[in-house]
């Protein structure tokens, strides 16, 4: 994907500014800094749910993205479908048979009736787990994750963090933990006021950078 000069405010706060990208093949972006709504707002125009005040964007043709949002409230409340039939749209033609449905909810752990749960009573780690289960039917090159692990036991960070250190297209994701930016990144772009720092590299390599150059501190 190629970035132009993006630009996004929310009355008078900046949250992007002359944001210039490019991400090649192959590469997993973590996308950190201070301000969180920073980075939302840049997948959300990235995912089409937004329009930048200024700038451009273009995927390569044959990406094809699978997007987790941070908030997955507009894909659960107020639906009393169960899980196969809030699953089922989004199987491709041909495998949405319950049998084809229930196995992608499997490997996310709803097995027998856990399936047929209504999809408005889940917890917010089941709601997790749907949207993964989701992505998956997607088949995709390029995912797109903004704090995947919120909601996750300890077990279920850990799967995650195997599943995209494995993965062998693009991801681009922001993430509170420590261990998945340090074991999935291998290029750090931190959005900041001023616009974006990036490095290719760890997230630890990257911080030592940061010291070098006697910038200052953020959190994940």
């Amino acid at each position: 994907i190629n970035l132009s000069k993006i630009n996004k405010s929310y009355g008078t706060e900046i949250v992007l500014k002359n944001i210039d990208i490019t991400i090649q093949k192959g590469e997993k972006v973590a996308f950190v800094g201070d301000n969180e709504i920073a980075t939302t707002t840049l997948f959300q125009i990235l995912m089409g749910e937004m329009e930048p005040d200024e700038g451009t964007f273009k995927w390569g043709v044959t990406t094809k993205t699978a997007y987790f949002p941070k908030d997955n409230t507009e894909y659960f409340d107020g639906c009393t479908d169960s899980l196969i039939e809030w699953l089922r749209p989004y199987a491709k033609e041909g495998e949405q048979y319950d049998s084809d449905i229930r196995g992608w909810l499997g490997r996310m752990l709803f097995s027998g009736e856990e399936a047929l749960k209504s999809a408005n009573v889940l917890s917010g780690g089941e709601k997790v787990r749907c949207m993964f289960s989701r992505m998956m039917l997607f088949q995709s090159n390029c995912l797109v994750l903004d704090r995947p692990t919120n909601h996750l036991d300890l077990e279920s960070i850990t799967a995650v963090n195997n599943g995209l250190r494995d993965f062998k297209g693009n991801v681009l994701f922001a993430s509170h933990d420590h261990e998945i930016v340090q074991t999935v990144a291998n290029r750090i772009i931190e959005i900041n006021e001023h616009g974006c720092f990036d490095k290719l590299g760890t997230y630890e390599e990257y911080i030592d950078w940061r010291k070098a150059q006697n910038i200052g501190t953020f959190t994940l």
